[in-house]
């Protein structure tokens, strides 16, 4: 290669490293989302959120349940297991960048404050949500009932 092809060569390598940096992207690579997908469960580590959410739903049960509850709950989970498919489906779902904000945000004071309340925002959610699905079911199986034969 002569000098004149190299040098232009480098300069394209260093302008697309360049428009990358100014953009702000990161490399929508697997190794990248891997990255940014651990980043994300330092900065919202499965095994808090998991004891967040038994300690959520113990409160819901009698007291004198709620401890018993909330010891066999995290006791039984294999926070390795759920780690590991959380970060794969994220590895799936989600693009470096995308990962990497999230990162970000659930890393910064906001985003912890958020999440803390999550799992009270949730508790008030799901009985509605449970509600709401129960009501849609019955519902759907009453239109999906035959009509009732003519009588004769």
């Amino acid at each position: 290669m002569n000098k004149k092809t190299v040098i232009i060569a480098l300069t394209c390598l260093l302008g697309f490293s360049l428009l990358n940096a100014i953009a702000g992207g990161i490399a929508d690579t697997p190794e990248n989302r891997k990255q940014q997908a651990e980043r994300y469960l330092q900065a919202t580590p499965p095994k808090e959120m998991f004891a967040d959410v038994a300690e959520k739903m113990g409160a819901t049960l009698p007291p004198e349940a709620r401890q018993k509850f909330i010891e066999l709950f995290t006791s039984q989970l294999d926070i390795d297991a759920l780690t590991k498919a959380m970060s794969d489906a994220m590895v799936k779902h989600f693009t470096a960048d995308e990962l990497s904000a999230l990162a970000d945000f659930y890393g910064s004071p906001v985003g912890k404050s958020a999440m803390k309340k999550f799992g009270a925002y949730m508790t008030d959610l799901m009985p509605v949500i449970q509600s709401e699905v129960m009501k849609a079911q019955a519902k759907a199986q009453q239109q999906a009932a035959p009509a009732p034969a003519p009588a004769k």
